[in-house]
C-alpha cells in the first residue's frame, strides 16, 4: 500500500541520524539472505545468557569479533567467530558518509552484532559501551518494524524519544549520543515488506569499530 506521508531524514538527537528507507529492496533481500548463512552453526545464531542467569530474548550471531557480556572474545564455545566481511564494512562506511556527510569521521567497523527478534522479543535499555573506540554504531532493520527507543546518555530514565524503524531504514548514532541508553520496546508483527526474504520478525545488524587489535 503506498504510503500517505514520506518519511525524511531526522536528527533524532545530537549525532543521532535517522534516513528512512535507506536500503533498496533488493539490498534488503541480499542482507537477509547473509543473516541466514550467518546463523547456522558451527558459533551461529543463539539466545545470550546472562551473567545472573537469565536469557536474552533476541538471538545474536557475532561476526569478526563475538560479544558476550560484557566483553568481546574471538571464540564462540571454542569455535573461531565467523568473519566480518569486507563488503559489509563498505556498506558501513557508506552509511555513516551518508548521516554525516562532510562531517563523517573515517568509519572502520570490524565487528556486527545480527540479532534476530521474533514477534515477543525486546531489547532492554543499554549502553554500547564494551567498545574501545569511540567510532559510531551502524543500525540497519530488516523485516517487521521494531519500536526503538533512544534515550538519553545518563541513565534509563526520561528523556526519551520513541521512533518506529521500518525495514530498509538505517540508524547512526555517534559523537554525543554515542553511549545513549537505548532499545527496542516491541515489534510489530506483520508489517514486513514481502519479496526480501523475511516473512516473520525482524533482523537488526548494528556494526561497530571494536577499538581492539
Amino acid at each position: 500500500m503506498p504510503r500517505l506521508l514520506p518519511r525524511d531524514p531526522s536528527e533524532l538527537a545530537p549525532g543521532a541520524i535517522h534516513i528512512p528507507d535507506w536500503l533498496a529492496p533488493d539490498r534488503q533481500r541480499r542482507l537477509v539472505e547473509a543473516g541466514r548463512a550467518w546463523a547456522r552453526p558451527p558459533a551461529g545464531m543463539r539466545h545470550t545468557r546472562l551473567p545472573g542467569g537469565g536469557v536474552m530474548s533476541v538471538q545474536t550471531v557475532c561476526l569478526g569479533w563475538h560479544w558476550e557480556p560484557y566483553r568481546y572474545v574471538r571464540h564462540v564455545d571454542g569455535i573461531p567467530v565467523k568473519p566480518f566481511p569486507d563488503w559489509l564494512a563498505d556498506l558501513g562506511r557508506r552509511a555513516v558518509a551518508d548521516a554525516y556527510g562532510d562531517d563523517a569521521p573515517d568509519y572502520r567497523p570490524d565487528v556486527a552484532l545480527v540479532n534476530f527478534y521474533d514477534d515477543n522479543a525486546r531489547m532492554g535499555l543499554h549502553q554500547d559501551r564494551d567498545e574501545r573506540s569511540p567510532a559510531p554504531v551502524v543500525s540497519l532493520s530488516l523485516g517487521d518494524t521494531g519500536r526503538f527507543r533512544l534515550g538519553n546518555t545518563e541513565n534509563r530514565g526520561r528523556p526519551w524519544h520513541d521512533i518506529d524503524l521500518e525495514s530498509g531504514d538505517l540508524l547512526v548514532f555517534g559523537g554525543p549520543s554515542r553511549l545513549a541508553y537505548h532499545g527496542v520496546t516491541h515489534i510489530l508483527p506483520g508489517t514486513g515488506p514481502t519479496g526480501i526474504g523475511l516473512t516473520h520478525g525482524r533482523l537488526n545488524i548494528t556494526l561497530r569499530e571494536s577499538g581492539l587489535s
